[in-house]
């Protein structure tokens, strides 16, 4: 019992905390924004770069999620835990806007008259870096989920999220979140089963498949852009 009492005063002390921290940056406190961005950049981040696939898109989106959010501040609540599920589902929205600007631009570029190729050394950049390849296996085959279900999947597999904080992300509830990760779940063992049979016998090294790569739990490199940042007092030093 009272062990049981000493957790529930520890979390209401870390609930306490969180409560503080939200106020602050409600109010416009720019060391609360500092506060944020060290605690949930990373992780958003990674969320990013898992979803999009992409390092330099992910940059932009956690960029623009702190903007938004700072702009936004007022429509943080007071009260409750930690605000990465609220960071998220910026982050969620703004990777579905860029999605869709793609697809208009994608669109438009279609109609306009190809006038030769344009040599393109974007994949040169990032050639040193080892894991490139899983990345885009993974970004493929989640590619072949349907938003929603690829939503879901990315949050609580890779954003680590819990079902409540998922559905509070997504506005959906908790049951649909289940749901969704279960159809999910299930259409990436159908595909990582039709590769594997696809590609009987195996073959000694064979590149990274598309379905398996997305259960891999790799650390991508985060920019140091994303590095804690220095204390106030040590920028006025």
């Amino acid at each position: 019992m009272a062990q049981l009492t000493g957790t529930h005063t520890a979390d209401r002390a870390v609930q306490n905390v969180e409560s503080l921290m939200r106020n602050r940056f409600r109010r416009g406190d720019p060391v609360a924004l500092g506060e944020l961005y060290d605690e949930h950049a990373q992780v958003l981040y990674r969320y990013a770069l898992r979803v999009t696939g992409d390092w330099a898109e992910a940059e932009d989106i956690v960029s623009a999620t702190f903007l938004e959010a700072w702009r936004g501040r007022e429509k943080l609540h007071p009260d409750g835990g930690t605000p990465r599920p609220w960071l998220l589902g910026i982050a969620t929205n703004i990777i579905r806007r860029n999605a869709r600007s793609r697809r208009r631009r994608d669109i438009a570029l279609a109609r306009v008259p190809e006038r030769g190729s344009v040599p393109d050394f974007a994949d040169d950049l990032v050639t040193h870096l080892a894991d490139a390849e899983q990345l885009r296996a993974a970004h493929t085959a989640l590619a072949r989920l349907r938003r929603r279900d690829r939503e879901v999947f990315t949050l609580v597999v890779w954003a680590g999220l819990d079902y409540a904080a998922a559905a509070e992300v997504l506005g959906v509830p908790i049951g649909t979140v289940r749901s969704r990760l279960s159809r999910a779940r299930a259409r990436l063992r159908e595909l990582a089963d039709a590769e594997t049979r696809a590609t009987r016998p195996a073959r000694p090294r064979r590149p990274a498949s598309a379905a398996s790569a997305v259960s891999v739990a790799s650390a991508e490199p985060v920019p140091n852009r994303f590095a804690a940042r220095p204390s106030p007092q040590e920028n006025r030093r």
